[in-house]
């Protein structure tokens, strides 16, 4: 029974990490093609590079936090000691990662805000008189 488990953990922790790549190769082509579209349509020089870095970043945090679940799946079968600093290790990196990759996107949404909001709320020169 024991090893029917650790077949089936060991199984799914390669599915999930599976799951992380196909997430991680979908939206990095989806990221081209929307960059590459921009080009080549009348957009010309500007491409909505924030967009697509914030849609990609999504994504990347997505798979950094599937990585992760695989990785604890796979030291929850085997714990040595060197598998569980290595997870640390690799927990410690990817949470780190994933903080800052966070904290990126939510500036990023924080200065497109403003810029779609101004118009609104913009004094007019009436307003002061």
């Amino acid at each position: 029974m024991e090893e029917l488990i650790k077949l089936i953990t060991l199984s799914l922790a390669r599915w999930v990490e599976a799951g992380a790549a196909l997430v991680i190769g979908i939206s990095s082509l989806r990221a081209v093609w929307n960059y590459l579209r921009a080009v080549v349509t009348d957009q010309g020089l500007t491409v909505p590079k924030e967009e697509i870095r914030l849609s990609l970043g999504r994504s990347l945090a997505l798979a950094l936090e599937l990585e992760l679940g695989a990785d604890i799946l796979k030291t929850a079968v085997a714990p040595t000691w060197n598998d569980i600093g290595l997870l640390a290790a690799i927990a410690v990196l990817r949470t780190a990662l994933n903080y800052f990759l966070e904290r990126e996107l939510r500036n990023a949404e924080k200065r497109q805000l403003p810029t779609s909001t101004s118009a609104v709320n913009t004094p007019t020169p009436d307003d002061a008189a």
